[in-house]
């Protein structure tokens, strides 16, 4: 049985990237995502097989995407008037 790991959302490793479809667990609440210290999956930008552990941010092909789903467009005006623009 391999060992579970459990990352900050925020760490730029596959398993953290929304374009990266492998076997994990994600607590949007908590923001972390809980892998195997063994797990792999494709890259679905770069069409390969990846670790999740693989650290991205020196791949200058990579587009690391926060798995955080984005705002909703309903309450973007809402943000924008308590920033005061």
């Amino acid at each position: 049985m391999a060992e579970k790991l459990i990352l900050p959302a925020e760490v730029r490793v596959c398993a953290t990237c929304s374009y990266w479809d492998g076997e994990r667990q994600v607590d949007a609440e908590m923001k972390v995502v809980v892998v195997s210290d063994e797990c792999r999956g494709e890259c679905l930008v770069q069409e390969t097989d990846k670790p999740g552990l693989h650290d991205v941010r020196r791949e200058h092909t990579c587009i690391w995407e926060d798995l955080e789903p984005d705002t909703p467009a309903d309450e973007i005006p809402a943000l924008q008037i308590q920033a005061g623009k």
